[in-house]
């Protein structure tokens, strides 16, 4: 059972490392309303590698890991959990929290970092959650995603989408079509898929050999 201070790989620190972009875009989504902590587990008394929103608590990077915190991995370790903790707690100023401890886990399944999220109850709701902003947003700015079950669907969906915005542009030559299908596919990542070429040559009622050749025309350039 690990307490204290542990010495991490290089693998335990890249995995750690590539928690701070996913708090980044958690804090942009989410708002002002909740602090965001990446501990690291080497070295306890600088433990917070990340912090976002440390007004809140006036932490800053280097501080070390709190009391709570390390109560929190206790009770995932020896009350065998599944890797998180949510919990209620105040601040030293009396405030309500509401409050998750997850576990980051490193190479040998170790535990080499935590990320702490809390969220301050007090928090105007307009601060809280930028995402109510976006209803305001008009028709043209709005980004359609599919949410498909199945990635014969996902294909299925993208390609009649693909099609009708290239058959509706007059601008674009008949003998050009198809090609303008694939390039708007493959700008969408469609191509990553597993036999997507297949499956839209197919949609497209041609060759799989054409589809293959719009798409070295792409990566020629």
């Amino acid at each position: 059972m690990q307490r204290g201070n542990m010495k991490l790989t290089a693998t335990d620190r890249i995995i750690l490392n590539s928690y701070r972009s996913f708090l980044d875009g958690l804090a942009d989504y989410l708002g002002t309303g909740f602090e965001y902590v990446l501990h690291s587990l080497e070295d306890c008394e600088n433990s917070v590698i990340k912090i976002i929103n440390g007004h809140h608590t006036g932490r800053k990077l280097g501080a070390p890991i709190t009391d709570l915190a390390l109560n929190m991995l206790n009770k995932i370790q020896d009350e065998n959990l599944d890797g998180y903790i949510s919990y209620e707690s105040k601040n030293k100023k009396g405030n309500l929290l509401y409050s998750t401890t997850i576990s980051v886990y490193g190479e040998h399944h170790r535990i080499i970092g935590l990320v702490c999220i809390n969220y301050h109850v007090d928090t105007p709701l307009s601060e809280t959650f930028p995402v109510f902003k976006m209803l305001d947003m008009t028709a043209n700015n709005m980004i359609n995603e599919n949410f498909a079950v199945d990635v014969d669907g996902l294909i299925e969906q993208a390609y009649a989408e693909a099609s009708q915005q290239v058959m509706a542009d007059e601008s674009i030559s008949a003998n050009l079509k198809n090609k303008e299908i694939v390039i708007l596919l493959y700008n969408q990542g469609i191509f990553r898929m597993k036999d997507s070429v297949i499956k839209v040559a197919k949609l497209m009622d041609v060759s799989k050999n054409t589809v293959y050749m719009h798409l070295r025309g792409l990566k020629d350039k």
